[in-house]
This record gives structure tokens, sequence and C-alpha cells, in this order.
């Protein structure tokens, strides 16, 4: 998952923990409903990663973030673009606003299944 963020109180890190602790826990409750055909094969792939970390059963995320810190203008643009076309890299669609779950449709104002902020992207950096 690539995301773009800002944190209102300076603990992106936490956020992100949290985040991360939230929906793996809502993904193994839904992973135990009767509609999820590939529970076996889901949960052999997510206890095989957890067996490099103590205490834990599962692992649904990678460990690591790769943060970066936006300085400019062309560079949040550039991680923009770059998000919304890996699923055109991936060979998943044609164009970046057709991925569902991007929020290239937001940019192309067009339906979307999510809410984004949308970034404003006139703005300068001094």
């Amino acid at each position: 998952m690539h995301l773009l963020a800002q944190s209102q109180t300076g603990d992106l890190s936490g956020i992100i923990r949290d985040f991360k602790h939230y929906t793996s826990g809502k993904f193994l409750e839904e992973l135990e409903g009767p509609l999820e055909s590939r529970k076996d094969w889901l949960k052999m792939i997510f206890e095989f990663h957890a067996k490099f970390k103590n205490k834990q059963d599962f692992q649904i995320w990678t460990h690591e973030n790769h943060g970066e810190h936006i300085y400019s203008q062309k560079f949040i643009k550039q991680k923009l673009d770059y998000i919304h076309n890996n699923p055109v890299r991936a060979g998943i669609v044609l164009k970046p606003e057709d991925y569902i779950y991007s929020s290239a449709s937001n940019y192309a104002d067009q339906e979307s299944l999510i809410d984004v902020i949308r970034l404003d992207l006139r703005w300068k950096t001094i």
C-alpha cells in the first residue's frame, strides 16, 4: 500500500502503527468468515511471515515503513504520479483512474470508492 499522509499531532509513525494493528485485526476477523474461500492459503502465508518475529501468530503488514519527507511541489507530484501509476505498471488497468482502490479517480473527477482529501497541487514551496 502506498499512502501520502500527514499527521496533525506530529506522530505519523504512531498513526501508521495503530492503523496496521487495527486493520490486521479486522482482516483476520474477515478471514475467519464463512465467505473467505482462500482462508487456509492466506493463513499459511501470514503464518510463514510471522515466524520471523516472536510472539506473533500472523503477519499481515511488513515491519518497516519507507516514509519520506515531502519537501517540494515537484516531489509531491512525483510521488502522487508514482502511486497512481502503480496499477498501470503492474498490468492491472490501462489508466490509473480505472483502478478502483486508488485515489486517481478522485483526481480525474470521477466516482470513487474511497474518500480522499485532494492535494492542492498549486501550492508552492519557499
